[in-house]
């Protein structure tokens, strides 16, 4: 299966959102049956790296992505970084004891899956979490940078999607079969979300925002439908925009509040979280009146599409409290 398209890096995949919920939910219920009937539904240290091919892709990586961030190391034998960065990334994955999943990809057996990665070279270290992929880094790494990586793919697993690791047992044994866990109930809003997903994926962004607004206008406090409108609204503002007049005003017109608001959407549409977020902070700094809380709001509304656990939105709201103060 191909990785899902990350255009939008900075932006949520909000089928992979409520994926993860539900995944979270039937994790958390099969650990409890399993407590009940005298099991853990643990999995022992030897469980945490894994070998995977092109057949077991989807149920070894993606299904597991929406329990556990799941990190790919593309290797093959002859590479001699490989042989120096791979003992570091398993050694790693017993270490941090369940909050990552290590899934090899031998490159030479594996060809369609390093293509569908984009891999121009080896070794290359990605990330699936709830069925989205992420790039990691490529080439040689230092451990502490590794170490910082990963510390900010579980962060992001656990405070963004809900996604609580694995149990692990030293005592369990290997291989074993994790237990089934039940169907989740769907939810009063489930069909009107999932229409809403369809409709962003086929680009009909109006459908997609009035479907938001609906549940919304029965549940204000839906986080999914939330974080979709945030999404589907920004990809509308963006739609009919010229990239190159669009940055090119911003660049001409540094203080002008309107240039770079547009130029702010294009940055998070691309990806540049930092970017979009640092553009209009210090346009906070250098407006006044009505065209500062334009920018201000702006922000606010890309803080919600990232969102509000996501580090660098940390970060930006509190060089944003500097600007304003």
């Amino acid at each position: 299966m191909q990785p899902r398209n990350m255009s939008m890096s900075g932006v949520v995949d909000l089928a992979a959102v409520k994926q993860a919920q539900e995944a979270k939910a039937k994790a958390e219920q099969a650990r409890a049956d399993a407590a009940r009937n005298g099991g853990t539904g643990a999995v022992s240290p030897a469980d945490l790296v894994i070998d995977v091919d092109e057949a077991g892709f989807e149920s070894e990586v993606l299904q597991r992505s929406t329990e556990v961030p799941v990190v790919i190391d593309f290797w093959a034998e002859w590479c001699e970084p490989c042989k120096q960065l791979s003992p570091v990334l398993e050694r790693l994955a017993v270490e941090y004891n369940g909050r990552f999943l290590l899934a090899k990809i031998d490159v030479d057996a594996n060809q369609m899956l390093m293509q569908q990665f984009g891999v121009q070279g080896i070794p290359a270290v990605f990330a699936v979490v709830a069925g989205q992929a992420l790039p990691l880094f490529q080439g040689a790494a230092g451990e502490a940078q590794i170490r910082q990586t990963l510390d900010q793919l579980v962060q992001v697993g656990e405070e963004r999607f809900g996604l609580t690791g694995l149990v692990v047992d030293p005592e369990a044994e290997p291989g074993a079969e994790r237990p089934a866990a039940p169907e989740r109930p769907a939810g009063p809003h489930d069909a009107a979300l999932d229409a809403a997903v369809q409709a962003m994926d086929a680009g009909d962004l109006g459908g997609a925002v009035q479907a938001y607004k609906n549940v919304l206008a029965e549940e204000p406090g839906n986080t999914e439908a939330k974080l979709g409108l945030a999404q589907a609204e920004l990809l509308q503002r963006v739609q009919d925009a010229d990239p190159q007049k669009v940055r090119q005003e911003a660049a001409d017109k540094p203080g002008d509040a309107r240039a770079q608001i547009a130029a702010a959407d294009l940055d998070l549409v691309g990806g540049h979280v930092e970017d979009a977020f640092g553009r209009l902070i210090d346009t906070v700094r250098v407006t006044a009146g009505d065209d500062r809380d334009a920018v201000r709001l702006r922000l606010l509304e890309l803080f919600e599409v990232v969102g509000a656990e996501d580090p660098r939105v940390a970060a930006a709201r509190r060089a944003l409290a500097r600007a304003l103060f």
